[in-house]
């Protein structure tokens, strides 16, 4: 008769099989875990304990719950002994091939030796080939059901090792900053070793939500008011190229390499540097920006009401000028003091005529007097200038 479905291939040995296979039950175990020491290296180690405990249940355990459902077919079949074993394994740090492997090759051992021992145990050849189907059908069971398991195991493990990396983040990021024994021993459990230096990145999504792609080791808060990562050893072979490739749909800038302890202060200038790209005071152009490229312009805008005072000051003789001249004799006077005082170099970076160059700086001369002359009004006569370029690019 054609079998065509699980309740029909139980329901359909006759009665009394199940009580003439039970007496070889014990001798069949014994041959399937032989076989399976002999051929599977993982069971060949007999120092390892575990690995033999866990053999001999499920060997054990598959071969009773073999014979109660050719018995009661009716009944429900609950798995979880398997299940426990697949969590077992997973606990343990192994992998199911090992122990799938063990059972594809029990299930063969099982097979051969029913086949062998059949007019003995009286089985006529439709029984034999029913039983043939129900061991393998019975080992897709025992499998899926360790499958479950396993999975289950390693979902919860990486739950949470996930939420240690996020309290972990979330202590790197604490002020004041966190002992070193407290982020030593978080780290510990979380699967995550200290690097020497890290770096902040402060992130904003731009266009459709995609998540990051980014390496294990890198700490991800994008659940945070403001979305950041921590990544270790920023300037390790490969960390940039990880980062642009992985930050795609995102905005970013990476603060400058510290100390662990330092992460806060690393991710603070990165929070900075992405607000002026932001208002567009740093090139937005970049996927992930630099905080080490542009340091002189976050050092200026750190306290941008004490540049705007000394702006006053410094810019004060340009005041009575249109803004067309002031721009004009603003860019040139930032050439000079950037480029050096030569007309002829000043003209090649401004792509002006030289005479033009020449005439503004009489003109500026003339504004200033004395003051080009003291080494301090400079310095601070760039800086004013390069917050102005900035803000008016």
């Amino acid at each position: 008769m054609a079998i065509t479905s699980d309740s029909e291939l139980w329901a359909a040995f006759p009665a009394g099989v199940a009580g003439r296979l039970r007496p070889v039950m014990s001798d069949l175990a014994d041959q399937m875990i032989f076989e399976i020491q002999r051929r599977v290296p993982e069971y060949a180690r007999p120092s390892d304990e575990v690995y033999i405990k866990v053999l001999r249940i499920a060997v054990d355990e598959a071969l009773q719950r073999f014979l109660s459902r050719i018995e009661r077919p009716r009944d429900a079949w609950d798995p979880e002994v398997f299940r426990a074993i697949g969590r077992g394994e997973a606990a343990e740090g192994r992998n199911l091939e090992p122990f799938q492997t063990a059972m594809r090759l029990g299930a063969r051992v099982a097979w051969h030796r029913l086949t062998e021992q059949a007019e003995r145990l009286r089985l006529d050849p439709e029984t034999l080939y029913d039983l043939g189907e129900a061991i393998f059908v019975f080992l897709d069971q025992l499998a899926n059901a360790a499958t479950d398991g396993f999975n289950e195991a390693r979902a919860n493990a990486a739950g949470e090792i996930e939420r240690r990396r996020h309290r972990l983040l979330d202590l790197l990021l604490s002020q004041p900053p966190a002992s070193p024994g407290a982020i030593a021993d978080l780290a510990k459990t979380a699967g995550w070793r200290p690097p020497r230096t890290v770096a902040g990145v402060a992130l904003e999504e731009r266009g459709g939500y995609r998540a990051p792609s980014l390496p294990p080791d890198v700490l991800v808060g994008l659940e945070r008011r403001q979305p950041c990562l921590i990544v270790p050893d920023p300037e390790g072979p490969g960390q940039a190229r990880a980062l642009e490739t992985g930050l795609r749909g995102w905005r970013a800038a990476i603060g400058p390499p510290v100390p662990l302890l330092h992460a806060a202060t690393s991710l603070r200038w990165a929070m900075d540097a992405l607000e002026l790209v932001k208002r567009g005071v740093l090139p937005g152009s970049e996927r992930v920006l630099r905080c080490s490229d542009h340091m002189a312009t976050l050092i200026v805008f750190k306290d941008e009401e004490l540049v705007k005072a000394l702006s006053e000051v410094r810019l004060a003789p340009l005041a009575h000028l249109r803004p067309s001249q002031q721009d004009r004799l603003a860019e040139t006077l930032l050439a000079w003091l950037r480029h050096g005082r030569g007309a002829g170099e000043v003209a090649a970076r401004l792509h002006i005529h030289p005479q033009t160059v020449r005439y503004r700086l009489r003109q500026l001369e003339e504004l200033y007097g004395d003051q080009l002359a003291d080494p301090d009004i400079r310095f601070e006569l760039e800086i004013v200038l390069r917050a102005r370029q900035a803000l008016n690019p």
